[in-house]
């Protein structure tokens, strides 16, 4: 292939997401050329991506290496990085909740795991936030069912079922579920020039929930309806919550989200939600550069979930009343989500659960072709970064 160098990859589609699925033996080791060889496969930094597998969307400039578990209560470990479309970096301050389902599926498919039907638990040790979390997997004649009635909304058809448990990733960014020791805030943001209502809660993913109409949304905007202006007001609470738990304001967390009460709208697709659908509407804005989330990150969902059920907080205050055993409906610009979340209060909130179902499936295997310059050329030789695609029937 002349100058090119050959990468083994795996395209996978994780809930409403995709990402490139790479060999953590098959990168080199240290970072920064790891990170040239990323940006070089997604064709990075460029808002098309157009010399690459980016997408040129964040829910499709998404990466996963996966490698052998670094500790004794995991099958694996699971690195996920946010390819930036604009800017020469990857991001791995946070984990993907959809792509998470998809390396469920991964690890079975490749071999990683003992299969066990009809349901293979994988237990999946996320580097980037330290946690342990469980992907159940629906297998069927030793392969990953792929069909079923389980509909994401945001992806057309449905899949076989996969429920992902969150419930160990309790405070894997701060430490404590509650990182300011309040389920509420009063939030001083300096640059809307006023103080807002704020809960920090940390499970999933370290999230800070504001009521959108204090930041200036309905919460049922579409990308259309979304202004430069909601999105600098969520920036900016992002940015003062991470100051207030002590965390740098450049990172990716926590994840800024609007909450409103159940309110009927329009998916981007152009269909109708009724309001008796759902048990609150969700907006989230984040990557790099931010932009409002044209779904909901399964993260985010498990995390909100438990926000509900915990008396006191910004979102358990917009939600109409949830059953015990929920599940949570949440509204977002795609179509709703369920999530279900189990708490246990004491002197101290317990999480008993935090969980949603995704589907994925595996979308296309074989090589990818970066240019041997650069950076890129310092990489491990073509050899050792392509052990051969696995055979299938």
């Amino acid at each position: 292939m002349g100058n090119q160098v050959p990468i083994r990859c795996v395209l996978m589609r994780g809930g409403t997401s995709k990402a490139v699925f790479l060999r953590a033996r098959d990168l080199p080791s240290d970072p920064a050329r790891r990170d040239a060889v990323i940006l070089a496969l997604f064709g990075s930094p460029d808002p098309r991506q157009i010399d690459g597998l980016g997408g040129a969307d964040i829910l499709t400039s998404k990466v996963a290496i996966i490698g052998p578990p670094s500790r004794a209560d995991a099958d694996l470990d699971y690195t996920f990085g946010q390819v930036s479309i604009r800017e020469p970096v990857v991001d791995y301050d946070i984990n993907c909740g959809n792509i998470s389902a998809a390396v469920g599926v991964y690890a079975v498919e490749e071999g990683l795991v003992p299969v066990r039907e009809p349901v293979t638990a994988v237990r999946v040790h996320n580097t980037n936030t330290g946690k342990v979390f469980v992907a159940h997997v629906p297998v069927h004649d030793g392969s990953p069912a792929v069909e079923g009635e389980c509909v994401v909304e945001g992806v057309p058809g449905s899949g076989a079922e996969i429920v992902l448990d969150f419930t160990a990733t309790v405070g894997a960014a701060t430490g404590s579920l509650l990182p300011t020791g309040r389920v509420r805030d009063h939030l001083p943001v300096p640059a809307l020039g006023r103080s807002v209502d704020a809960t920090v809660l940390d499970v999933a993913n370290l999230c800070v929930f504001v009521a959108a109409a204090d930041v200036g949304m309905t919460g049922a905007e579409g990308p259309s309806e979304f202004t430069q202006a909601h999105l600098e007001a969520l920036v900016a609470v992002k940015e003062a919550a991470a100051r207030l738990v002590g965390i740098s304001t450049d990172g990716l967390v926590p994840l800024p989200v609007a909450v409103a009460p159940p309110a009927s709208f329009r998916t981007i697709a152009g269909e109708p939600v009724a309001a008796n659908r759902v048990h609150l509407l969700a907006r989230m804005a984040g990557g790099r550069p931010p932009m409002l989330h044209k779904a909901y990150p399964g993260t985010a969902a498990a995390c909100t979930a438990v926000a509900v059920m915990m008396e006191g907080t910004v979102p358990a205050a917009v939600a109409r009343p949830v059953a015990a055993e929920g599940p949570v409906v949440i509204g977002h610009p795609s179509g709703t989500m369920l999530a279900r979340a189990r708490l246990r209060r004491g002197v101290e909130w317990v999480v008993e659960q935090a969980a949603y179902s995704r589907t994925a499936r595996r979308l296309m295997e074989g090589y990818a072709f970066i240019r041997a310059a650069g950076e890129v050329q310092e990489g491990p030789a073509p050899a050792e970064r392509s052990p051969g695609v696995k055979e299938r029937p």
